[in-house]
């Protein structure tokens, strides 16, 4: 009910005790009563209630390092919430999974949980983009081992896709992912004796961060979101 905008908590717990809601024309008793926004018939006070509409944000943001992927931290320190533009602040926006700490680049913020669903679950398979800097070159054999999969203390990794890149300064490997475990790029590479210096990540799906500057963000058109949604069942 809430989610339809009719009122707080405090006023629909107000309701159902003086029994003034009524669903598919029963009067509600139980505050977890479950109810279907798009097919129950919802009375309160007699007048039917219709949810709002609700405009789905997805920013893209350029995530300096240092700033944690969360919405909070208990530990006062920054995350991406405190470094979007006032007027994103408050309106319920949450990362769509997660970037480390020292991790660079694209991520994305939404108040959208289905679309978090489909960019997250590695079932439908979007390719994460990463540029990565180690102090070495990897052997032919190194390369295969990370393409095919890794064993790490929670599974084998998803094939990947690696190559040498020149394209970026201080970066001298791309490197493409389904998946989304935590520190997972350092851990591959950790499995092989090596240590990522940096690392950014440049594109999800077939959106590219471009040239978005550090620490800023843009909203994503309705035709991006579209296209996000209509790949998800594409292999990368």
């Amino acid at each position: 009910m809430m989610a339809a905008g009719v009122g707080s908590r405090r006023q629909l717990a107000s309701a159902i005790r003086n029994g003034r809601i009524r669903v598919n024309g029963e009067t509600i008793e139980d505050f977890s009563y479950p109810i279907d926004l798009r097919s129950d018939i919802i009375l309160m006070n007699g007048k039917p209630v219709k949810p709002k509409s609700k405009t789905v944000i997805v920013l893209m943001l350029n995530k300096p390092t240092g700033v944690l992927s969360t919405t909070k931290d208990d530990r006062g320190r920054k995350t991406v919430i405190d470094i979007l533009p006032p007027k994103y602040r408050n309106m319920m926006l949450y990362p769509i999974g997660r970037l480390d700490k020292d991790t660079t680049g694209l991520l994305l913020l939404t108040n959208d949980g289905e679309l978090t669903y489909q960019l997250t679950h590695p079932k439908f398979e979007h390719g994460k983009e990463y540029l990565i800097r180690i102090d070495c070159k990897l052997s032919l054999d190194e390369k295969l081992r990370i393409e095919k999969g890794i064993w790490l203390d929670d599974g084998v990794t998803y094939p990947a896709k690696l190559k040498e890149t020149r394209a970026y300064a201080h970066f001298n490997y791309s490197l493409t992912i389904h998946e989304g475990r935590k520190r997972q790029i350092h851990r591959m590479l950790a499995k092989l004796g090596y240590r990522v210096l940096s690392l950014r990540r440049i594109r999800i799906g077939e959106l590219r961060l471009g040239n978005l500057k550090e620490g800023h963000v843009r909203e994503l058109s309705s035709k991006e979101i579209e296209k996000l949604i209509k790949t998800s069942n594409n292999t990368d």
